[in-house]
């Protein structure tokens, strides 16, 4: 079974709720957030734009599941940038309950596959947080490798905070 699909506006109730029971879960990883964007409205809108600038060819919005088939994250490479670039930018979360089960492990693998054969991107990056020792290793396991850090790189948590870069490159 595959650990992903792309996601459909669908998927706002459900995507929801995952959010608002992993909203402690998941705060010292992301943006800080309002209230307004745990709602079903706020994620109907979020998923329609990420399905845009997919029809567009800037970004895989994708859906993380379960081996049942439940919803349980995301996945997305962003800032997809063809030219001479043809490259973007890999960002995921899974639930608590589903962390430490390689999920998200399997998640990025089948998503650098699919940016390495269906969407011919030469390269994909990823950031984390320096103290996001599990994030790293996720990377790690699907060949990527660090190449910078970068201070104040994101706001996270309502703070400028380091990022250490990583890149895997088609391939390798």
């Amino acid at each position: 079974m595959s650990s992903t699909r792309l996601v459909s506006v669908d998927d706002a109730p459900l995507l929801a709720e995952r959010l608002r029971e992993n909203r402690d879960f998941l705060a010292p990883w992301v943006p800080a957030r309002t209230d307004d964007f745990f709602t079903v409205a706020a994620q109907r809108d979020l998923l329609e734009k990420a399905l845009r600038a997919h029809s567009e060819g800037t970004m895989l919005p994708l859906a993380i599941l379960d081996g049942a088939g439940a919803l349980v994250g995301r996945i997305d490479i962003s800032g997809i940038t063809r030219g001479a670039f043809q490259s973007g930018s890999v960002g995921y979360w899974v639930s608590e309950s589903h962390n430490g089960r390689g999920i998200a492990t399997e998640a990025v693998s089948e998503t650098k596959e699919i940016a390495f054969t269906e969407l011919g991107l030469h390269r994909l990056q990823a950031e984390t947080l320096a103290h996001n020792t599990a994030s790293q290793r996720v990377l790690r396991r699907n060949g990527f490798i660090p190449y910078g850090i970068a201070p104040q790189y994101l706001r996270i948590a309502g703070e400028w905070q380091e990022h250490i870069l990583y890149q895997v490159l088609n391939g390798e």
